[in-house]
C-alpha cells in the first residue's frame, strides 16, 4: 500500500524524534563528540567564500552524514570515501537510495541515470567538472551516462532554486560529478592519489581504479583510470539474462598554478559494452557500446583590485556514439541504430567584491552561458537530425544582513533555438493508406525566464533553517518537439509535438539542517506547481516499426508529446544521531524517509513516480572499525498512471564491516589503506524499481555480498 500524507508526517516525526531526544539536554560525550570539517560545497551557487590557495576537497570521516549548511537549497553530497565503500558503477547506483532520488535501472549496473523527485530526462542535467556530460541518456533510457562515479572526488546533487546557474534542463535538479582532472591543487607532499578495487559476487563483477595528483613549481599534473566487468546477475531462482556490461576510461590533465589562480586542461575517454536484459532485448541480445572523448579546460583567476574579486571559466567539448547493437527483424545480428552527440559548452562568471550597504554586505556573481548541440541518427531511430543552441545571462546576489540572516535572489534570462525535421501527423494519429505524414523543416526559439528568493538562517543548537521560492521555465526538447519514430528502449512509437510550448514550475521549499555535535539531519519539504508539464500520453493505438502499422501492429505503444498542468510536492529526511561513545568514536542509530507525489489536474497520476521509503539501522565507528546494519523499506507504489501496473514493495537489508589502517608511507607506499565488505539485498527480496520502463520485465539484484579494498598515499 501506499502511505498517506499523515503517515508521512508521523514517519517524520518518528524519525526525528530519537535523533532529537537528549539533543538539548545532551550527555557529557555529545559536547566532545567529533568535530566535523564544514561541508564546502561549490556547485548551487557562483558566489564562492575567498579562500587564500585552492586544494583538495573537504575530506568527511567515515560513515558520517555529510550535511551542507551553508547552502540556501539543500544538497545531496556523496563523498569519496563512501564512493570507495559503495563502488558504484553508474551514478544511478550511486544515489539510488538518497532520500529524493532514484534511477531509471533500466540496465542495471550500466544504463541507470538518477532521477530527482520523480524527474529525469530533460528535467535532470548531469554534469561532471561544471559542464554537461555530452552523452545522450536524456533521449533513452537505455542510454548509458558516459560518467564514472569510481574517480569521482564527490558527487553533489543541487535542487530548488539553485539550479538556475545551469539552465532550464535542470528544472528538476542538477547531478554534479566532481574530480580533479583540470588540476586545481598542488599536493602538499608533492604527490598523492588513491588506489581502489573490488568484487561483487552477484555478478561476478571486477574493478579496479586509480587516480593521481603531483606538481611543484606552479605546475600540477592528474591522471586516472577504470575498468570494469561483471557478467549477467543474480536474482532471486535464477538469472538475469543479458545483463552483463565492461566499462573503462582515464584522463590526464595539466594546470598552471600561481598565487592568483590556476588555469588547465584535460583530456577525457569512456568506452563500455553493455547488454539490455528483459523483453525483446534480451531475446534480441540487444547491447549498446558508448564511446566517448572529452577536453574540458577551466580557470580562476583572482584580482587584485578592481570591480571583480574572482574571474571563473569553464569550457568543454565532447564526441559521443554508440551502436545498438542486436538481432534484426531479418533475424540477423548487426547494428541496428546509431546515435552521434557532439556538444560544446561554454560558462564564464564574474564574482564581484562585496560591498557594504546600509542593510548589510552584499555579495553576487553575473554569469554568462553558452551551449551548441548537435545530434546525429542513423538507421532504426525515432528522432531525426536535430541542432538546438542556447545562450544565457544569470545573477545571484546574496545579502548577508547580520551574522546568521542571509537573503539570496538569482534570476535568469535564456535563449533556445531548436532545428530539426518535423512530421505532420492526422489528428488521431492513425495512419492513412498511401499517406506518409508530411515531413518539413522547423525551427522553434524559446526564450525561458527564471527568477527565485530565498532566506537563510542560523538558529540554535546548530540548526539552519532555510525558506525558498522559484519560478522556472523551460523549453521542450528536441526529442519532445520532432521524434517521429519507433524507440525500442521503452517499447514506444514516439510523436513530437513541434507546437508544444514552454513549461513552467513555481516551487516553494522550506529546510532545516543540521551538521555539528551528534546530531546531523538533513530535512526538506517542497511543492511544486507545473503549467504546460510535458509528458508521454498513450493514444491507445499499438505500432511495429513504422507509422503505416500503428493500429495494426504489437511491438510499441503509439505516444504523444502532450501538455497538462501538474502538481509535485514531497518531503525527504535523513539523520543521524551519536547514542554512545566507543573507544575513539561512537555507535549510534541512522533514519530516513522520502516520498513525492505527482497528479495531474484531470485527477490522473503522472507515470514511473518514486515509491514512498522508510529506513533506519544503527552504526559503528571506533578505532579505525566501521560497521553498519540498515534496512530500506519501500512501500507498495499503487498510485498508478493510465496503463501503469502496480509495483510490489520491497526490503534491502544492508551491511558493512570495515577497517582502516594508518600506515607509513616509507614502508608500505600508501598513507593508510581500508578492508571491507558490504552486503545488500540480503533477504535476497525481489525488487522492482518503480520509476523504470523495465519494472515488469527484470528484477533489480539478488544478495550481493561485495569486497573492497582502498589504498590511499
Amino acid at each position: 500500500m501506499t502511505p498517506s500524507p499523515r503517515l508521512a508526517f508521523l514517519a517524520g516525526t518518528i524519525l526525528s524524534a530519537p535523533l532529537g531526544a537528549g539533543l538539548f539536554t545532551a550527555p557529557a560525550h555529545a559536547q566532545q563528540s567529533v568535530a566535523l570539517d564544514e561541508i564546502s560545497v561549490t556547485s548551487p551557487s557562483p558566489i564562492q567564500a575567498s579562500r587564500p590557495a585552492l586544494g583538495p576537497a573537504t575530506s568527511v570521516q567515515t560513515g558520517i552524514l555529510p550535511v551542507a549548511t551553508n547552502t540556501f537549497s539543500p544538497v545531496t553530497v556523496v563523498t569519496q570515501d563512501q564512493i570507495a565503500r559503495d563502488q558504484p558503477r553508474t551514478l544511478g547506483d550511486a544515489l539510488f537510495d538518497r532520500p529524493g532520488i532514484s534511477a531509471t535501472t533500466y540496465a542495471p549496473g550500466a544504463a541507470s541515470r538518477p532521477i530527482i523527485r520523480g524527474l529525469d530526462n530533460a528535467r535532470v542535467r548531469i554534469q561532471e567538472n561544471g559542464i554537461v556530460n555530452g552523452g545522450v541518456s536524456d533521449l533513452g533510457e537505455d542510454h548509458a551516462v558516459p560518467v564514472n562515479p569510481l574517480v569521482a572526488d564527490r558527487i553533489e546533487v543541487i535542487r530548488g532554486p539553485a539550479t538556475l546557474r545551469y539552465g532550464s534542463g535542470a528544472i528538476g535538479g542538477v547531478v554534479s560529478a566532481d574530480n580533479n582532472r583540470v588540476p586545481t591543487f598542488i599536493p602538499a607532499n608533492g604527490v598523492q592519489g588513491q588506489v581502489t578495487t573490488g568484487f561483487s559476487s552477484v555478478d561476478n563483477g571486477r574493478l579496479g581504479a586509480a587516480t593521481v595528483d603531483a606538481g611543484a613549481d606552479g605546475i600540477a599534473v592528474h591522471a586516472d583510470g577504470f575498468k570494469t566487468a561483471n557478467d549477467s546477475y543474480a536474482i532471486p531462482g535464477g538469472i538475469q539474462r543479458n545483463s552483463y556490461n565492461e566499462s573503462q576510461g582515464g584522463a590526464v590533465g595539466i594546470s598552471a598554478i600561481g598565487d592568483r589562480g590556476f588555469v588547465g586542461i584535460s583530456f577525457s575517454h569512456y568506452d563500455a559494452i553493455y547488454a539490455i536484459p528483459g523483453g525483446v532485448a534480451e531475446q534480441d541480445r540487444t547491447r549498446l557500446t558508448p564511446n566517448q572523448d572529452r577536453v574540458l579546460s577551466r580557470g580562476e583567476y583572482r584580482p587584485l583590485d578592481g570591480p571583480f574579486e574572482v574571474i571563473r571559466y569553464w569550457a568543454g567539448y565532447s564526441v559521443y556514439r554508440h551502436n545498438e547493437v542486436g538481432i534484426g527483424e531479418d533475424g540477423i545480428e548487426g547494428i541496428q541504430a546509431i546515435f552521434k552527440n557532439r556538444e560544446a559548452e561554454g560558462r564564464l562568471e564574474l564574482q564581484h567584491v562585496p560591498v557594504d550597504t546600509a542593510f548589510g554586505r552584499l555579495t553576487g556573481a553575473l554569469g554568462f552561458q553558452s551551449d551548441r548541440r548537435v545530434i546525429n541518427t542513423q538507421l532504426e531511430s525515432f528522432l531525426p537530425k536535430t541542432e538546438s543552441r542556447a545562450n544565457a545571462v544569470y545573477l545571484f546576489e546574496e545579502l548577508e544582513l547580520r551574522p546568521g540572516t542571509r537573503l539570496q535572489a538569482a534570476g535568469r534570462y535564456e535563449v533556445d533555438r531548436l532545428s530539426s525535421t518535423a512530421a505532420q501527423f492526422p489528428a488521431d494519429y492513425a495512419p492513412v493508406d498511401g499517406q506518409d505524414p508530411f515531413q518539413y523543416a522547423r525551427t522553434r526559439r524559446f526564450a525561458p525566464k527564471s527568477a527565485s528568493i530565498g532566506a537563510l538562517q542560523d538558529l540554535p543548537y546548530g540548526f539552519v533553517a532555510s525558506l525558498n521560492g522559484s519560478y522556472v521555465e523551460r523549453g521542450p526538447t528536441g526529442y519532445e518537439l520532432f521524434s517521429q519514430g519507433p524507440h525500442d528502449a521503452t517499447a514506444t512509437f514516439e510523436i513530437g509535438n513541434p507546437d508544444l510550448k514552454k513549461e513552467r514550475a513555481r516551487t516553494v521549499e522550506a529546510s532545516i539542517r543540521r551538521a555539528e555535535g551528534p546530531l546531523r539531519l538533513d530535512a526538506t519539504g517542497y511543492y511544486t506547481r507545473y503549467t504546460g508539464f510535458i509528458y508521454r500520453n498513450f493514444t491507445g493505438l499499438v505500432c511495429d516499426d513504422d507509422f503505416a502499422s500503428c493500429g495494426s501492429g504489437t511491438e510499441n505503444r503509439q505516444i504523444v508529446y502532450q501538455q497538462q498542468n501538474a502538481t509535485f510536492y514531497g518531503a525527504e529526511i535523513i539523520g543521524q544521531y551519536d547514542v554512545l561513545p566507543v573507544g575513539n568514536g561512537f555507535a549510534g542509530v541512522e533514519a530516513q524517509f522520502d516520498f513525492v507525489r505527482a497528479q495531474f489536474d484531470n485527477g490522473t497520476n503522472v507515470p514511473r513516480i518514486p515509491p514512498y521509503r522508510l529506513g533506519g539501522g544503527v552504526y559503528l565507528r571506533a578505532d579505525g572499525w566501521f560497521a553498519r546494519v540498515n534496512l530500506l523499506h519501500a512501500f507498495d507504489h499503487q498510485a498508478t498512471a493510465l496503463f501503469e501496473t502496480p509495483t510490489p514493495g520491497y526490503n534491502d537489508l544492508r551491511a558493512e564491516l570495515s577497517y582502516t589502517k594508518v600506515v607509513d608511507p616509507a614502508i608500505y607506499g600508501a598513507s593508510a589503506i581500508t578492508l571491507g565488505v558490504q552486503g545488500r539485498n540480503l533477504l535476497d527480496d525481489d525488487i522492482r524499481n518503480s520509476t523504470s520502463f523495465k519494472k515488469d520485465e527484470i528484477l533489480l539484484p539478488g544478495r550481493n555480498v561485495r569486497l573492497f579494498l582502498t589504498a590511499r598515499f
